[in-house]
């Protein structure tokens, strides 16, 4: 009978090599499920304004892994207790933090399933994962969930300044080629520790948190919520919605069996069950893009312009204002488009639609950042800093959009 090897290593561009420190790490990253993050994309549809952010949402897990033990080292060096069990528990937790992800992000979230967030389908596969594997993710969950009484675990999974936000910073900057939104990790974890069961930050590494605020609000202007990617993603978006709604007609669109079956039955979190998360654990990019080159000759004309939009790189046009759009410019847009193609205004609300988007670096009302100073007190970072432009990230900066094609600029 052969014996696998299971401590194995990764060759990992921004690190170096990642090791997977126990057995259940590397069944679980073996697994099918986790194997589908390797065909999720990390960054969406990003690699249409940055070619490089090809990347994966398994990259970006194995990551999260590896500053993980690099954080528990550290803090156990610094006399935080932390048992095996705590330990693997921790792992397991940020191993699967995003294994719930749908194709191309957030895009899935609002067309197909029926607001079903990436949040509470990882819980539903962490839930048949731990079945699966005999109870031995229970206190994983009990940990994702933030029901484990040791709040500085949770603190490391998801806060303000957890494992995912600095992986995630740093490795999107390296494939985007975004050089502001690189940020020292490294010191960042160095600079850890944990007083009365909550993470804090050392007062000497407060200079790292600023840059690392910095680092997120620029990421998000400059990539997360560039006007290219957020249009493709609207986009996606609408065409998803499109190919549903003529599903549901009884128009039979060609695609693969598990995007078939979203489009076919109105998923919600309450019938969300088994043989649902195993449809949607079969669903990644491949299926969306294939679909879209298929779509783009369809005969519906919302259907067909919209997939051709994508594939093709010939978006609608967005505009980013300060003030909001009015319902009339956006009715205005929309008589002129149905004049120019002859569609009616219900049609023509696929090309023409407004929103708005919101970056806050630093959220006060959120779980704060914690600094532990020289006098062994601890300080709101924004309160701790000298830096002025940290109480300016701390306020939410919206700006509002209108998206319309492009062929109404050139006729206006």
């Amino acid at each position: 009978m052969s014996h696998t090897n299971k401590l194995k290593l990764f060759n990992d561009p921004i690190y170096g090599f990642i090791t997977i420190p126990d057995t259940l790490l590397y069944d679980l990253i073996q697994h099918p499920y986790f194997q589908r993050l390797r065909r999720i994309s990390q960054m969406g549809l990003s690699y249409l304004v940055y070619p490089g952010a090809h990347h994966t949402r398994f990259h970006h897990a194995l990551g999260c892994m590896h500053i993980m033990q690099k954080a528990i080292e550290v803090l156990r060096f610094k006399g935080t207790e932390i048992s095996s069990e705590e330990e693997k528990a921790l792992y397991i937790a940020i191993l699967l933090h995003d294994i719930g992800h749908g194709p191309f992000s957030h895009a899935m979230e609002h067309s197909i399933v029926e607001n079903v967030n990436h949040e509470a389908i990882s819980l539903l596969f962490m839930d048949k994962l731990n079945a699966e594997f005999d109870g031995k993710l229970t206190l994983a969950i009990k940990v994702f969930k933030g029901e484990y009484h040791r709040k500085f675990m949770l603190q490391l999974i998801s806060s303000q300044l957890d494992m995912d936000r600095m992986d995630y910073l740093k490795r999107d900057s390296f494939y985007s080629g975004v050089a502001e939104g690189n940020i020292n990790s490294e010191r960042l974890i160095q600079m850890m520790n944990v007083v009365d069961d909550l993470l804090v930050i050392e007062e000497k590494g407060i200079y790292s948190v600023e840059k690392f605020l910095m680092a997120r609000r620029l990421m998000y202007w400059q990539a997360y919520l560039h006007k290219t990617s957020l249009v493709a993603e609207l986009i996606l978006t609408k065409t998803l919605k499109r190919a549903k709604e003529l599903t549901q007609k009884g128009i039979n669109l060609p695609c693969s069996e598990p995007l078939s079956f979203f489009l076919h039955n109105k998923v919600e979190l309450e019938n969300f069950d088994d043989a649902t998360l195993d449809k949607f654990s079969q669903l990644d990019d491949s299926d969306i893009i294939s679909a879209l080159k298929s779509w783009q000759n369809n005969d519906d004309f919302i259907l067909k312009t919209l997939s051709k939009m994508i594939i093709n790189r010939d978006l609608l046009k967005i505009k980013l204002n300060s003030e909001k759009y009015t319902t009339e410019d956006v009715e205005d847009l929309k008589s002129k488009l149905t004049n120019f193609f002859g569609i009616s205004k219900d049609e023509a609300a696929y090309f023409i639609f407004k929103g708005k988007i919101k970056n806050q670096a630093y959220n006060k009302d959120a779980e704060p950042i914690k600094i532990l100073k020289k006098d062994k007190t601890i300080e709101d970072v924004v309160e701790a800093s000298d830096q002025l432009n940290l109480k300016a990230l701390s306020k939410p900066v919206t700006k509002y959009f209108i998206c319309f094609p492009k062929v109404l600029a050139e006729n206006s």
